[in-house]
């Protein structure tokens, strides 16, 4: 027979034998559900994981690294993807919301953008307009999409995320760093040290609360350790 004594125990078994906090919540879920079906009158309760204080170095993407790329993907003559990385860094939009960047939204300067049921238009800078007109008269687009494939589709995530982790090696940054949305974490931490507004930073990412905001703002552990030696309290 199951019972809550038993249950407790095998959370007990997979804290013992290592597995992540959150997968071991993951499981709990599941069996929670479990038991509410056949309505057994147990429930096991999931671990308290603190909010995390800083991020892994190893998949932090610096400003240098981000640099390295661009200079990568124009020397390989990668020109829309040098683009790419520059309109999800300069504009903090998702890989998913690359479709409204169009000739016309550059034209205007600003973008209506559409997803999850929420409406928000961001602003594009007046140099990226400049780079993107350019690149769309070279290509011969006058309307629509900016970012196309060679048959005239809509570039895909799994396409920028190909092209990205094919650039890793000849820019010299780790590949577990190179992914659609760091760009648009990098663009919440250069603006949030810009302009010091994280009410603002969260209405241009899309964000319905400023809690999701601040999981782009938190550091590194060894930003962490330096701010920590700066205090100056231990002699």
């Amino acid at each position: 027979a199951v019972t809550k004594e038993s249950a407790a125990g095998w959370k007990a078994h997979l804290m013992n034998h290592g597995y992540a906090p959150r997968t071991i919540n993951s499981m709990l879920a599941a069996i929670n559900g479990f038991f509410r079906f056949m309505d057994w009158g147990i429930r096991v309760k999931f671990l308290k994981i603190q909010r995390q204080l800083f991020r892994d170095i190893s998949r932090e993407l610096s400003r240098q690294e981000y640099d390295r790329l661009l200079t990568a993907a124009r020397s390989s003559g990668q020109e829309r993807l040098a683009l790419i990385m520059e309109t999800l860094c300069a504009t903090g939009i998702r890989i998913s919301e690359l479709r409204y960047i169009t000739v016309e939204a550059v034209e205007r300067g600003r973008a209506t953008i559409s997803l999850k049921g929420k409406i928000r238009t961001i602003l594009l800078s007046t140099k990226l307009c400049r780079k993107l007109l350019k690149y769309a008269r070279k290509q011969k687009i006058a309307a629509g999409e900016i970012f196309l494939t060679s048959s005239g589709k809509g570039i895909s995530r799994r396409q920028v995320w190909f092209e990205l982790k094919r650039l890793c090696k000849a820019a010299g940054v780790e590949a577990s760093k190179v992914f659609p949305h760091n760009f648009r974490r990098l663009f919440a931490v250069t603006y949030y040290r810009v302009c010091k507004d994280i009410a603002r930073l969260a209405d241009v990412l899309g964000h319905s609360s400023i809690e999701t905001t601040r999981i782009y703002l938190t550091i590194s552990g060894e930003e962490q350790a330096r701010q920590l030696d700066r205090l100056g309290l231990v002699s």
